[in-house]
């Protein structure tokens, strides 16, 4: 008889990339409605890092209705403007943005701005109003007692310790230990607001939060941060096949032949570089572990595979099939000027083709011209691997089925 595996689903981070995976959820769900299968949440345990830590916050608060909470996040996505993430107005880009460019361009020695230093490049204050609006938090309790989900958890990294810690939420009647390994913890928690805000503070752009770490308050930035092991947090919480929506190409191509500037990089271009150095390269490395820890499972007879601690995962990962790059060039426009200017100011410019910097941008283009796009793609990429996702979604037709 098929059994029913626990599902569980892993949103990356990206900044404003993370509206592709509001695409891929839109068509997962249509899919699941066409193929008729078991209603109700697809993921009991449901984990996220920066923007997909929010994505995700939003999905379990609401996992009694999951039709309702795809439908609020593409909704909120899909009119999403960055005066609703960061202070885009003159004023809030002088009180930041050319305040830290001025810094970097004079020094931290003039002792009247050591006094008032900046904390970030951009003030996110808005973004912790919308939060408070589209996560609501105070659900998440009584959903996870009522068994609408397992676990909800959400990573970021200190500034203060280097710890990168995952933050975690179940129900009260099942405790879950928490796992130490090399520079990574986890550890349970009530969830507040301030928990994403944390995730998802991109290093310099956004500022830290301080967050309760063993009794002693720590700053704590963008999850994705040190985060070696993505899919880690998902697996410890019981998942047995997981769906990774990944925020960029997982490669690339080697056919695709680009132009290669020739002069000297622009700041933009080397925070684009260590922008995806952050976001990408470790969910990479993950799967790619995963994978092959899969297959040697899968070699051994079912007798040794229960003498082992490991145990297959079944892995399903929808990536975006086109650069989410390029895709920014296009809609640079749509940026206000204020922030384009702030941009310039380290190397991006132009837009389409000749753009520059396009890919420091991609993560703080929170304009609907781009998100919009970002959607549709999500939803094309999950359509385009109907089967796998219809797989994924149904039972287990034998317990020790093992993904390639």
């Amino acid at each position: 008889m098929p059994s029913t595996p626990v599902r569980g689903l892993v949103l990356t981070g990206g900044g404003a990339r993370a509206a592709y995976q509001v695409g891929v959820l839109q068509a997962l769900n249509r899919l699941r409605h066409e193929a008729q299968l078991a209603p109700g949440n697809p993921f009991q345990v449901i984990t996220g890092t920066s923007a997909g830590g929010i994505n995700a916050a939003a999905l379990a608060c609401s996992a009694d209705d999951v039709d309702r909470a795809i439908q609020s996040l593409a909704e909120i996505w899909s009119g999403l403007h960055v005066d609703q993430v960061y202070r885009s107005d003159a004023l809030g880009m002088i009180r930041t943005g050319a305040r830290w460019l001025t810094m970097m361009s004079i020094g931290w020695v003039i002792a009247r701005w050591v006094r008032q230093r900046p904390r970030s490049l951009l003030d996110n204050q808005p973004l912790g109003d919308l939060l408070r609006r589209m996560v609501a938090l105070e659900r998440l309790e009584d959903l996870l007692a009522e068994g609408h989900l397992r676990a909800l958890a959400v990573t970021a990294s200190s500034y203060s310790s280097g710890v990168h810690a995952t933050f975690y939420q179940v129900a009260a009647d099942s405790p879950q230990q928490p796992w130490v390994r090399s520079q990574r913890m986890a550890l349970p928690c009530q969830f507040q607001h301030e928990h994403l805000l944390a995730s998802a503070a991109i290093p310099f752009v956004f500022p830290a939060q301080a967050l309760a770490l063993q009794d002693r308050l720590e700053w704590f930035g963008d999850g994705s941060m040190r985060q070696t092991a993505p899919v880690s947090p998902a697996v410890h919480l019981g998942a047995e096949r997981v769906l990774v929506i990944g925020a960029g190409r997982m490669h690339e191509p080697t056919s695709l032949q680009r132009p290669v500037p020739d002069d000297y990089p622009s700041v933009a271009q080397i925070g684009g570089h260590v922008m995806s150095s952050i976001f990408l390269d470790a969910l990479s490395v993950d799967v790619e572990r995963l994978r092959r820890i899969n297959h040697t499972l899968g070699l051994l007879p079912a007798e040794s595979r229960r003498h082992t601690p490991l145990r297959p995962v079944e892995l399903l990962v929808i990536a975006p099939s086109q650069r989410l790059d390029d895709i920014a060039a296009r809609h640079l426009s749509a940026l206000p000027l204020s922030v384009r200017a702030l941009l310039g100011g380290v190397g991006v410019e132009g837009e389409g083709s000749s753009a520059r910097g396009a890919a420091l941008a991609s993560y703080l283009l929170f304009e609907a011209d781009f998100t919009q796009e970002l959607i549709r793609l999500g939803e094309a990429d999950t359509l385009a691997q109907r089967e796998a996702v219809l797989h994924f979604l149904r039972p287990a037709e034998t317990a020790d089925s093992v993904a390639g």
